[in-house]
């Protein structure tokens, strides 16, 4: 099957998306539909989205997230600007925006307005918090695992600790992507589309929910990760011979079968008491000693070995440049080849993580400068060829080389 031929048979093949983001949740909804087979083109400022130009932690965002787009770069205060996007949105299925409460009502792009002009259309707005009194507040992912929980839950008592990657700006992307294709669905009963909002305090509530559900179940509240009371005796991390560190758990009673016999652990396997998980829980100070001590007389690699050859979780303690490498990435097409916009240079991502029959979703469209796909957004409008250059000559929009 050909490049085109599996673009085509992507199932959001024909989808059309228009993109009104920023940073990272916005724009991580429109990647994914994108993926997926959905036609998306990101609506720019003159000179480009700024996230293009953050640095430090943020240089990493616009690499990941803009994928599978193609840029239409346009001066949306003027007229003729704001004409265009309206042309645009008219023919679209899904707007995806995450700018701050009331930005788009003051371009004219609110979704009241929008959806008189295009009822079919499902608006999807990316924001800190859902319908209520915090609606109007500017949220960003660091503050939403603050108020969430999720910080407290991540960090060592009394030092709360964001988690190592934007996982509620992603997440509420991800929320915002099942919100939008429920409303594409429902639009065939309905006959309209409908307003999808995802937000970050929400969903990262969503994330603690267990550990809300913990305290009710038991009457005591859940302990920071560091410290909490594991639900299975081995479940950590492990020093090696090599001073290399593994994590490996033993989460079923045949694993620990498995395990003491692997290991010549005979004690314990004649251990009635230990023989039922949460035995072992009560347990753990007498097993982790051992255990600690047994996986110190392996080098990193022969434990890691064992323990594969006898199908109990575990994990080398990899660092996210250590996973360019990764053999299982290479080999099943985990990682996407994409090229930097200014300089070209080649770069790996992560793919989505989704298989549809077989195959992970395709590159269809590489990291675009601002404003690659003008031209050839505004000819698919109708535009004749003497529009596009008078617009262009006037700076109302810009057609970035390809």
């Amino acid at each position: 099957m050909s490049q085109d031929d599996k673009a085509a048979a992507l199932p959001l093949a024909g989808l059309k998306v228009v993109e009104f983001t920023h940073m990272v949740m916005g724009p991580t909804v429109g990647m994914v539909l994108g993926d997926l087979g959905a036609d998306v083109v990101k609506v720019e400022p003159i000179g480009g989205d700024n996230t293009r130009r953050l640095l430090g932690s943020g240089a990493g965002y616009f690499p990941m997230y803009g994928r599978n787009k193609r840029s239409l770069s346009v001066d949306l205060k003027s007229p003729e600007g704001k004409q265009i996007a309206l042309d645009l949105i008219d023919r679209a299925d899904v707007l995806i925006e995450n700018f701050r409460p009331g930005a788009m009502e003051a371009l004219g792009f609110g979704e009241k307005a929008l959806k008189a002009r295009n009822p079919g259309l499902v608006y999807c707005s990316a924001k800190g918090f859902l319908s209520g009194p915090y609606e109007h507040r500017a949220a960003l992912d660091e503050v939403a695992q603050m108020m969430g929980g999720l910080a407290y839950m991540t960090g060592p008592p009394g030092r709360p600790l964001r988690a190592g990657a934007s996982v509620i700006d992603v997440i509420g992307g991800l929320f915002g992507v099942i919100g939008v294709l429920a409303a594409l669905i429902q639009r065939g009963t309905l006959g309209r589309g409908q307003t999808v909002k995802s937000a970050l305090f929400e969903n990262c509530v969503f994330l603690v929910g267990q550990h809300m559900a913990q305290y009710v179940v038991t009457g005591t509240a859940a302990r920071p990760m560091p410290v909490r009371i594991s639900a299975w005796a081995i479940y950590d991390q492990f020093q090696t011979k090599d001073e290399q560190t593994v994590f490996a758990g033993v989460v079923t009673d045949g694993q620990w079968v498995g395990f003491c016999k692997a290991f010549g652990l005979d004690d314990f396997a004649a251990d009635e008491t230990l023989a039922r998980n949460n035995g072992r829980v009560q347990a753990r100070d007498r097993i982790i000693p051992r255990v600690q001590d047994l996986f110190r007389t392996f080098t990193k690699a022969e434990l890691l070995a064992r323990l594969e050859e006898i199908g109990l979780p575990f994990a080398p303690i990899n660092r996210p440049e250590d996973l360019f490498d990764d053999a299982h990435l290479a080999a099943s097409g985990g990682l996407l080849d994409l090229h930097l916009p200014d300089d070209q240079r080649l770069i790996r991502l992560p793919a989505l993580p989704v298989e549809i029959d077989g195959h992970r979703p395709v590159l269809q469209y590489d990291l675009a400068k601002p404003g690659q796909h003008t031209g050839q957004v505004l000819a698919e409008l109708g535009y004749d060829p003497s529009r596009i250059a008078d617009l262009l000559s006037r700076g109302l929009v810009v057609q970035a080389e390809g």
